[in-house]
């Protein structure tokens, strides 16, 4: 047990996670967060078109990510996961109606691959070897440069994957991560690559439990304050400045788990990856509980805009990302464009648009190209007792759920080990004072 001070910066997946790390070895922890509620970018809400409670987008779990099932189990909600078991992956070509199911076997063998009904129609059991190509790659390799663009498996099978793990095209996205991401769940067999959906929504399965846990360790919560400013000094960080005041840090650590481009308005010599990629979800309510083509409640989708659909009760939400064509777009332009190309796939009529929600993350991840992926820091900074965290840094993986949880068991670490000096992160200038925002 320990007895730092701890002030943790920002209430999402990272925040919550160094926290509980945290707390449960003995630290006093203050959690601030700008906004009013926890979750940052792993949301629920109310939504008033829709009369339903929706996620602000659509987030799938695998079997593979350890640390978020860890983080499940320490606060109670496991249970509020639903997994699709033994593991698919249905997916619907829209130009051409056919469908077909990616079923991996148990065990690191992938045998299913000699399967055809377990594969994806006309290819062949070589075609999956091109993934090896992924592992070989040299740092400034994209995913495209790796696999084949005119390969069977590119548009089928390689692109929706990679989009949907990097929020990164093809043709810009690092390769090195989406080898991570398939060593961690295709390289490990089923039970690895089975997917899990919330089944109240994000909220309810992340977030709440946690806030109730820390409520539970003492943890101290300002939710609605943001920070304005740092004033760092000697190379420590001595003072916060929040809108509603100023905070002595003491001898306290200080944690940023918060997106690089708000880290970079409090310290600007900070060298970090800014170029975020959007993602575009639109939430559609239909007049009666949907049933997707595979019979699952996801759904792959080759050949349109969309790369997923999630359906719960009468609500099917349509996952675009990396939608930079889509962002700017008017909100109803989207769902009707939208709605056209997957109403086939759920046996409605392409008009009348139904209720229709449609959520925009401008910034929801760092578009992870070569370059930024050489960017990403570690939780240390040269500031002796400033820690990053953030699905965004250095963990191994893309900019997921899973990563965000492991970047705040990182931070943990490293504060409960006493790491404070160790500069990993390049600085321009030494940053004295305290610089607004």
């Amino acid at each position: 047990m320990i007895g730092v001070d701890v002030h943790v910066i920002g209430a999402g997946l990272a925040g919550l996670s160094a926290a509980l790390d945290l707390a449960d070895a003995g630290a006093r922890v203050a959690l601030h967060e700008a906004a009013p509620q926890a979750g940052g970018r792993c949301r629920s809400f109310a939504d008033q078109v829709l009369e339903r409670e929706i996620d602000n987008g659509g987030h799938v779990l695998l079997g593979g990510n350890k640390a978020v099932f860890d983080y499940l189990d320490r606060i109670g909600s496991r249970a509020e996961m639903e997994a699709i078991a033994p593991a698919a992956f249905p997916f619907m070509d829209l130009a051409t109606g056919e469908t077909w199911s990616i079923r991996p076997n148990a065990g690191p063998i992938p045998w299913w691959i000699m399967a055809p009904s377990r594969r994806v129609p006309g290819t062949r059991p070589a075609d999956y070897a091109e993934a090896l190509n992924l592992y070989f790659a040299g740092e400034s390799d994209t995913v495209a440069r790796r696999l084949d663009p005119d390969g069977p498996l590119f548009q089928a099978l390689w692109v929706p994957l990679c989009v949907a793990a990097l929020n990164t095209s093809p043709r810009e996205a690092a390769a090195k991560p989406l080898a991570r991401v398939l060593a961690e769940s295709f390289g490990k067999g089923e039970a690895a690559c089975r997917p899990y959906l919330p089944r109240n929504g994000l909220t309810p399965a992340l977030i709440d439990p946690a806030v109730m846990a820390l409520a539970r360790m003492g943890v101290t919560r300002r939710f609605g304050v943001p920070l304005e400013a740092l004033a760092v000094q000697s190379g420590r960080v001595t003072g916060l400045r929040f809108a509603d005041g100023d905070v002595s840090v003491g001898d306290a650590c200080v944690v940023l788990a918060l997106p690089p481009y708000a880290i970079a308005r409090l310290l600007p010599d900070l060298k970090l990856p800014q170029d975020m990629s959007p993602i575009v979800n639109v939430h559609f309510r239909l007049d009666a509980p949907v049933e997707l083509p595979g019979g699952q409640r996801l759904l792959g989708l080759v050949g349109g805009t969309a790369q997923w659909l999630i359906a719960r009760g009468d609500v099917v939400s349509v996952t675009v990302s990396a939608a930079d064509d889509l962002v700017e777009r008017p909100n109803d332009a989207v769902a009707a464009m939208i709605w056209r190309e997957i109403a086939k796939a759920l046996g409605k009529p392409p008009f009348p648009v139904p209720p229709y929600r449609t959520v925009k993350e401008r910034r929801a991840t760092l578009r992870l190209t070569p370059k930024a992926e050489a960017l990403r820091p570690g939780p240390l900074t040269a500031t002796q007792n400033l820690f990053l965290a953030g699905d965004w840094t250095q963990t191994g993986l893309p900019p997921t759920m899973e990563s965000a949880i492991r970047s705040g068991r990182a931070v943990s670490r490293a504060i409960l080990q006493g790491h404070a000096r160790p500069a990993t992160i390049p600085r321009e200038a030494p940053h004295d004072g305290a610089r607004p925002t």
